[in-house]
């Protein structure tokens, strides 16, 4: 990745309700991060929509929409190295990941997550944000936002 490209990539594998991916754009805005969409999409993007949502600044996204994983990876052209998926289901805490400029932070459907292919491709990739209490899991778009926090914080951004 060229010092010109971004900083970061967020994947949205199959997301499905429009105001966690509304939440994780405006991140994306915010902090400089390319966010890459997988479908089937849960909900419509048309500018019709997105108008009605009153998501006014959706046109500042960078955003890259792709029919599948496989399009998505060749699309970002990043190694294999230096994509990070987040689970639930995965051991190591995200803070033990080392993020460098132009990683993908890969996150999964909010009813299923990553699912068992992208886990078991993952292997040591996967990283999961340490709960204490008693719930499963964070919502999707809270989780992008820490992720995407820390490894800002380690290229201190």
């Amino acid at each position: 990745m060229s010092e010109s490209g971004p900083i970061l990539h967020v994947v949205l594998v199959e997301p499905l309700i429009p105001q966690n991916t509304g939440a994780v754009g405006r991140l994306c805005v915010g902090t400089g991060v390319r966010l890459h969409l997988i479908e089937p999409l849960g909900f419509d993007l048309s500018e019709k929509a997105v108008r009605r949502a009153g998501l006014d600044y959706w046109k500042h996204v960078d955003l890259h929409v792709h029919p599948s994983w496989e399009a998505c990876i060749a699309a970002i052209g990043a190694p294999p190295e230096r994509l990070t998926f987040l689970s639930s289901h995965a051991t190591p805490s995200y803070t033990e990941r080392r993020f460098d400029r132009g990683d993908v932070l890969v996150f999964g459907r909010e009813t299923t997550g990553l699912g068992a292919a992208l886990l078991a491709e993952a292997g040591e990739r996967a990283y999961t944000l340490p709960l204490t209490g008693p719930i499963r899991s964070l919502n999707l778009s809270m989780a992008v936002g820490i992720t995407v926090y820390e490894a800002l914080r380690q290229l201190e951004c």
